[in-house]
């Protein structure tokens, strides 16, 4: 007894595994991210040491090649890109696609280890970072106010905007772009500090003396005991005005006598401004593998709800918004497999006129496609473009076993065979058939899962996919359609009137098919030019059109970046940026917004 016997004979048992496959496709289904592309990361490492105050020959020396030494001694190195600056040095550290993003990362961590000792003392401790695919911000907000300081929109995004939406889940990280912190800032008065024989080192041993709050004790009497607390911190612009420097005999110089303190920002050689505004923006950086649509749904639920608690001239607007693209093409492709489905009936129908035999496999595509996101949740994968696009491939395929088996059954009732033994004849004789067929498909898209390269990490979802769909296609096949045909299909002579009206057409279409058959078997040589002629066409084309890794894409978008010349003025770069953006204002009639950002020694300018 095969399976499709065994079908027939229990339809229960068919039915409760249809139901299994239904059920932790579901599952599946309804855990499984939702992202643009497959989850691929380059295997990039970048390891970044600042060294606030010295200059880029310096950096280069005693930063930049003790590093690169360490590090271009580990395996699997494809490029190494080293960048000295004033104050920082940045290595960019590329390997093969082959070698793992954790061993690698691990690799650099021990090299950098090592190489410390080399560095100088008061240089920033290395810190390595992996270039992730989900590093990236999918949501940018921006926190707006016509009357608010940059200051005030800071600490707002801070404690208000930041605080709320860093417990999204799935949410990696909150960043805050365009920031102003509060710091104390010490100007200094080179001439009056000339006069008073005062250096920098002077004011900053000062500091470190007396801004200080160190452990006093505790006061224990009969009952009680209580802590004492010194208030040495200095916290108001008159307290750092008052700091004594110097005091003797003569003189008492307070750091007020050289220069003067006041609460400003810490650094104000950033901005960030949409439609020339300035404003400060909150970024959502996902965490590997998080449905990207489902945070972006609910930030933009706590952006209304915040909206609600925040001052009125507060206003929080999107600005950017990665998900809008992933939705739309997620949408497209979803349409498409609708229409391919909706296609592969209506053909059914049309040639087999009979609308049970067409109900099976209309049945049978939607079993194999929902059963295919077991799979995908099972193998770690996303829904994205590319899986989206196995399963409209996938339609087609599937629904040729279960065309084969229903048909061949269909035959045998036709001829006067019952239904229960036409189904257990029929899908007898072409099991093997059947089983062949799924064989030579995953042949054909599995090996795919072993290629090299960006190419195999891309379409390795969309191999799988395939193959897992066409597996569980001849599964149903063998199984459940038997079963179905053995309930819908009866045995009669009589048609419908669909079908008398179109018989005519079919034969015609039967005789013409006979007819061109014959005359190809009686001229057999004209195979061997028509072969020829289409492998000479294939090269032809092959070599003529266009190869890319992914077709262009119009996202009406223009980004434009920008970086200075070492040691240009922050005065500078927001000069030469101000230009780009009044040029590329007059070009784009129909932006929706412009939004400029300048930080440390680049800009950047998106429409």
């Amino acid at each position: 007894m095969n399976l499709s016997e065994l079908s027939i004979k229990r339809p229960v048992l068919a039915t409760v595994m249809v139901l299994i496959i239904i059920i932790f496709g579901i599952i599946g289904y309804t855990s499984l991210p939702v992202r643009e592309y497959p989850n691929v990361d380059n295997p990039i490492i970048t390891v970044h040491v600042s060294y606030p105050g010295a200059n880029a020959e310096v950096i280069e020396n005693q930063i930049t090649e003790p590093l690169e030494q360490h590090v271009n001694g580990i395996p699997g190195i494809r490029s190494l890109v080293s960048r000295s600056s004033q104050g920082s040095s940045r290595i960019t550290v590329e390997f093969e696609l082959s070698v793992d993003m954790e061993t690698a990362a691990n690799d650099v961590r021990d090299k950098v280890s090592v190489a410390q000792r080399y560095l100088p003392r008061d240089a920033d401790p290395p810190t390595v970072s992996k270039a992730d695919a989900d590093s990236d911000p999918i949501m940018q907000i921006t926190v707006q106010s016509p009357i608010r300081s940059l200051l005030e929109l800071s600490e707002i995004a801070d404690l208000t905007v930041k605080e709320r939406l860093q417990t999204i889940s799935n949410v990696s990280a909150v960043e805050i772009w365009g920031e102003y912190r509060y710091a104390m800032r010490l100007w200094l008065d080179p001439i009056r500090m000339a006069s008073f024989n005062i250096t920098p080192m002077d004011i900053k041993s000062a500091l470190d003396r007396e801004n200080i709050e160190l452990p006093a004790g505790s006061i224990e009497g009969d009952h009680i005991e209580q802590s004492i607390r010194t208030m040495g911190l200095m916290e108001t612009p008159e307290d750092f005005n008052n700091l004594i420097l110097i005091e003797d005999d003569f003189r008492i110089v307070r750091f007020k006598d050289v220069g003067y303190a006041e609460l400003d920002a810490a650094n104000r050689q950033n901005i960030l401004r949409r439609n020339g505004i300035p404003m400060v923006s909150v970024v959502i950086i996902p965490q590997p593998g998080a449905n990207h649509i489902s945070i972006a749904d609910e930030v933009r639920v706590r952006m209304e709800q915040m909206q609600k608690d925040l001052p009125d001239d507060v206003v929080l607007d999107v600005a950017f918004d990665n998900t809008m693209f992933i939705r739309a093409s997620i949408s497209e492709v979803e349409m498409t497999v609708l229409i391919a489905f909706a296609l592969v009936v209506f053909i059914i129908f049309f040639f087999l006129r009979n609308w049970r035999v067409t109900l099976i496999p209309a049945i049978v595509i939607p079993i194999s496609l929902v059963g295919i996101f077991f799979v995908m949740f099972l193998a770690g994968f996303s829904i994205n473009v590319l899986s989206m696009l196995a399963l409209v491939l996938s339609v087609g395929l599937v629904v040729d076993d279960a065309i084969v088996v229903a048909e061949n059954i269909y035959q045998k009732v036709e001829s006067g065979m019952a239904p229960v033994e036409a189904s257990i004849v029929g899908s007898k004789e072409i099991f093997f058939a059947v089983v062949s067929t799924t064989i030579t498909l995953v042949a054909i898209f599995f090996p795919i899962v072993f290629l090299e390269g960006m190419t195999g990490r891309l379409f390795r979802e969309f191999s799988i996919v395939i193959s897992g769909a066409v597996i569980i296609s001849t599964f149903v096949a063998l199984s459940f359609v038997p079963m179905l045909s053995s309930k819908l299909l009866k045995s009669g002579k009589k048609k419908s009137r669909f079908y008398e009206k179109t018989e005519v057409m079919f034969e015609g279409m039967n005789r013409f098919y006979n007819k061109t058959l014959l005359s190809f078997l009686s001229k057999k040589w004209i195979v061997f030019p028509v072969v020829i002629l289409s492998g000479i066409l294939i090269a032809v084309l092959w070599n003529t059109i266009p190869d890319e890794m992914a077709p262009l894409e119009d996202r009406s978008q223009i980004t434009i970046r920008s970086s200075a010349p070492e040691g240009a003025t922050y005065e500078f770069i927001r000069d030469y940026t101000d230009r780009i953006s009044d040029i590329a204002d007059s070009v784009a009639y129909d932006k929706e917004s412009n939004i400029t950002m300048i930080r440390g020694g680049w800009a950047m300018v998106r429409l």
